[in-house]
């Protein structure tokens, strides 16, 4: 019996309009971060308690390069996304087929490499880090084990992009919580039956590859037209992919050298309790900035749009608006961290981690720099203007690195910290600002005035706030975030009554409204298969 045909709504997906797309896939998002966080937040002190310190910054510095080898793909992985999405919209199986294909067997290769300079780097890790005698071979089979991670899940990075390409990142944000809520528990279970760091990670990583296997199965589920063979490697799909990618590869290995090589430049200089040391900051900035910039993630597509109709205007409401809104954002999660680090981290995890409460109040400096400036960075590489980006992360990040080197000598981890603010605030300020404002035709003072400074100024009610409390409140967890709850209700509160008009106040409530109400509609509507 002939099987009936597959209808359209099957194989492209139904069209549920942007606005409710994007709450979707932003609402997991967000609910990815979250349980994220709160599994990261929990785990830290549970894991740095039943390994010690030493035991605990030897895991995370030999998983840290895993980040490294990530970026060999050369902004391939990235580029997955924007084809399939383009060629959904044509309605081209064929080409969607032959551009996973391809990449499918650059990855497979790629892969390979990795995992060979996984082994090579394993057997000289004595080289790569201030290591004991005793850490080494526990180093090297980490290293190992970390590698087989790295190099499968290149490749199943494909079917990832196939369903970020079709719309469905909320797909893929599920399948990421289960996999972050199965290794959580994993680990528990090892740690409390007495395992070592080893196995503790060779399970992790065995549950890590397994969700690999869904991603997979989703993406054929979500497109059933799907077919990667790599054999079918296409030389013309390559080049059409490269034009793009290699743009996404600077930006991507720039990124890396800013915010990733920390663990590894302090490896090499303070040996494995360092990096448990500069873990925990580290964790509190990346979870403050994670929290603020989803926003910036999904304008791209409309910038594009505004900038192919020539809608200066629109461009130049974006760059205004979202700077002020990510502002509104990251100001009072940094501004929390700086005034209330040296009570935060000691009450955390424990009064052995002191040193990190001035590298903690540095990087939530740079992530306001970060995320203040990020919807300028998405109007310019939206606009045309992406090498302009390209290049100029690329200088902050070879000034990162140079800087860091130098002063994490002098300094230790307070060098290390301020190598990465002061490339991070000139190239934001002196570069990509005024470079966005440009391309939508503000002058830096009106910019500063109408997105920077209502974001700023309610600061004044919110540091006397948090001051008072932490004065008259004992040194704890639940007093931290009490503190920090107050200040920031009092921050929202003047930024809202009285830092932006009533005109901005009203259209905020009504584009809030217009989305719980789509979101909610969509719930109503039998999900597509």
């Amino acid at each position: 019996m002939t099987p009936a045909p597959l209808s359209a709504d099957r194989i492209w997906g139904r069209d549920d309009g942007t606005l409710v797309t994007v709450g979707r896939n932003l609402s997991t998002r967000y609910l990815v971060i979250v349980i994220d966080a709160v599994i990261g937040l929990l785990m830290m002190p549970f894991n740095q308690h039943h390994l010690g310190q030493a035991a605990w910054g030897l895991w995370l510095l030999t998983t840290s390069v895993n980040t490294y080898f990530t970026v060999i793909d050369l902004g391939y992985g990235g580029s997955v996304t924007r084809f399939v999405a383009r060629y959904r919209a044509l309605r081209d199986a064929q080409s969607i087929n032959e551009i996973a294909s391809t990449l499918m067997a650059v990855f497979i290769v790629t892969g390979t490499l990795i995992y060979g300079a996984f082994v090579v780097g394993a057997f000289h890790v004595d080289r790569l880090f201030t290591l004991t005698p005793e850490q080494v071979d526990t180093a090297r089979t980490l290293m190992l084990i970390s590698g087989t991670q790295v190099a499968l899940g290149i490749p199943f990075g494909v079917f990832g992009g196939v369903m970020n390409g079709f719309q469905r990142y909320d797909i893929n944000n599920f399948v990421s919580i289960a996999a972050s809520v199965a290794v959580a528990v994993v680990n528990v279970a090892m740690l409390l039956a007495g395992y070592g760091l080893v196995e503790l990670v060779f399970a992790t990583t065995m549950v890590r590859i397994a969700s690999k296997i869904i991603y997979r199965r989703n993406a054929y589920q979500v497109f059933p037209l799907l077919s990667v063979n790599p054999l079918r490697f296409s030389w013309a799909r390559l080049r059409e992919v490269t034009s793009f990618s290699i743009y996404v590869t600077i930006l991507t290995w720039s990124y890396k050298l800013n915010y990733m090589t920390d663990m590894f430049v302090i490896g090499m200089y303070m040996g494995p309790a360092a990096v448990a040391l500069w873990a925990v900051p580290r964790r509190f900035a990346v979870l403050v900035r994670s929290l603020t910039n989803q926003f910036n993630n999904v304008l791209m597509p409309v910038v594009v749009d505004l900038d192919a109709r020539r809608k200066v205007e629109r461009l130049r409401a974006i760059l205004v608006q979202g700077t002020r809104l990510s502002l509104f954002g990251a100001i009072p999660g940094c501004a929390t961290l700086i005034l209330l680090a040296d009570r935060l981290i000691p009450a955390y995890m424990g009064p052995g981690y002191t040193d990190s409460i001035p590298v903690a109040q540095i990087l939530a400096t740079v992530i306001a720099f970060r995320v203040g400036n990020s919807t300028a960075g998405i109007v310019l590489k939206g606009g045309g203007r992406i090498r302009l980006v390209a290049f100029t992360n690329a200088l902050v990040a070879v000034v990162n690195l140079t800087l860091s080197l130098i002063w994490i000598q002098r300094y230790g981890l307070v060098g290390q910290a301020l190598g990465t603010l002061v490339p991070v605030a000139v190239g934001s300020l002196f570069v990509i600002w005024p470079a966005a404002c440009h391309r939508v035709g503000i002058g830096l003072g009106d910019a500063f005035r109408r997105a920077a400074w209502p974001a700023l100024w309610p600061l004044v009610v919110m540091v006397p706030v948090d001051l008072a409390l932490r004065a008259a409140l004992p040194p704890t967890l639940l007093a931290v975030a009490f503190t920090a709850v107050v200040g920031a209700l009092c921050y929202a509160a003047t930024f809202l009554a009285f830092a932006i008009s009533r005109q901005d106040r009203t259209a905020m409530i009504a584009k809030l409204k217009t989305l719980t109400y789509a979101l909610t509609r969509r719930n109503r509507v039998p999900a597509a298969a």
